[in-house]
């Protein structure tokens, strides 16, 4: 292994050092304990209430949860006997706060030791989390984990990066292309596991009759939904759409759920004025270097949606953020077919058939489109994720014959 530079270099916020590598099976007992200890812990925490990611990961993590996940990995497994690899690198992005919590919950139910390496950017979601995880971890019935657990932070260090990558048997790797090519330059031990969780790019389809049937409490529910997907991570998330594409497009149908999309956002978002500012900004470039527009509309500087004439050549390009919106009026799937590339990962919809939906992308043999979900769950994470199987990918099959 190649030596680890300097202590002084890093801040421990759980753990020290190297996570003791011992393997667990996937959804190991003690796992599962731990994990629903956490659940209650940030439930029960009066600093957490006030942010919904951290609630989200606290409800994911309950043990309900995890013994139906148990169940349905047992259920697909044929009963295989299995153990996690060893030890896990993650390397969590800085733009979705609660990433680095789900990449060492995916690294400890495939019964693995974990390193995380949580973003230098600082964020008061990672405070509150780590801190509960040094609570619980106190706790004597989980002193095996406490041995296999790290989180880390430190500063852009091919250094450090180098000698975690040798010391693990695999490696999580969220963010962008080039900082995904830059720790991938970095060897691994020859049996290592890269798992890549790259930039990509998500849209929704939407029915216009179908919302246009709806009424005033029912189309709100509807838009709190989108509200929940988009504007809560101000479009950061991969699985946030940046383009709604209408079905049998009618202009009342998309007026009233702009509108009631607005009034939403009006009411919970806070919309800093540098952002409102980017978002005229990003419409003024867009404006000069896009001639494929057909109108703009906005609800006040909370919406702002643009309507497509045609779709580009490159439809993941066009991302907008903190309440900026692409809308296309297609008169078939068959429309959406070029435009699918393998950087595209959620589709979310309302009004549309699923299977439809799934027929579509399998029946065409789209290289992208990894996740089919309802408006509303666009953010909500699973163990299934960017078409891996991350705990079956994360652990190792003891054949016995």
């Amino acid at each position: 292994m190649t030596p680890i530079p300097s202590e002084a270099e890093r801040e421990y916020l759980v753990g020290q050092a190297l996570a003791v590598c011992r393997p667990l099976e996937p959804y190991a007992p003690v796992a599962c304990s731990f994990l629903a200890a956490l659940s209650q812990a940030l439930l029960q925490d009066k600093s957490a209430a006030a942010y919904p990611d951290i609630v989200a990961f606290a409800f994911w993590c309950r043990a309900a949860h995890l013994e139906k996940l148990r169940g349905d990995f047992r259920a697909a497994d044929s009963g295989r006997r299995r153990l996690g690899l060893g030890r896990v690198f993650h390397i969590t992005p800085s733009n979705v706060p609660v990433n680095f919590a789900f990449s060492f919950v995916f690294g400890l139910l495939s019964g693995n030791a974990n390193i995380v390496r949580v973003p230098s950017k600082p964020h008061p979601q990672t405070a509150i989390i780590c801190g509960a995880l040094r609570r619980i971890l106190n706790d004597d019935s989980f002193a095996a984990l406490r041995a296999m657990t790290t989180f880390v932070r430190y500063g852009h260090d091919e250094a450090i990066n180098r000698a975690y990558s040798t010391a693990c048997n695999a490696r999580i790797i969220w963010g962008g292309d080039a900082a995904i090519q830059t720790i991938r330059k970095l060897p691994i031990p020859e049996r290592g596991v890269d798992i890549a969780f790259a930039d990509r790019y998500s849209f929704a389809i939407l029915s216009a009759p179908a919302v246009l049937a709806l009424d005033d409490t029912a189309l709100a529910r509807l838009a709190e939904r989108f509200y929940n997907d988009t504007y809560l991570m101000d479009q950061n998330a991969c699985s946030s759409p940046h383009l709604i594409v209408w079905l049998d497009g009618q202009a009342v149908a998309k007026r009233r759920f702009w509108e009631a999309v607005g009034a939403i956002a009006k009411k919970k978002y806070t919309l800093a004025e540098v952002h409102a500012v980017d978002k005229w900004v990003h419409l003024c470039c867009d404006a000069i270097d896009r001639p494929f527009f057909a109108e703009l509309a906005k609800f006040e500087n909370y919406v702002y949606h643009l309507r497509l004439q045609v779709l580009p050549d490159v439809v993941d390009g066009l991302r907008g953020q903190f309440g900026y919106f692409y809308e296309y009026d297609a008169a078939s799937l068959a429309e959406l077919v070029p435009m699918v590339n393998q950087r595209f990962q959620t589709l979310t919809y309302f009004g549309v058939d699923k299977e439809m939906l799934a027929d579509f992308v399998v029946g065409q043999r789209l290289t992208g489109i990894d996740r089919i979900v309802p408006v509303g769950s666009g953010l909500d994470i699973g163990v299934i994720w960017d078409g891996y199987d991350v705990i079956a990918s994360l652990s190792r099959i003891i054949d016995v014959v």
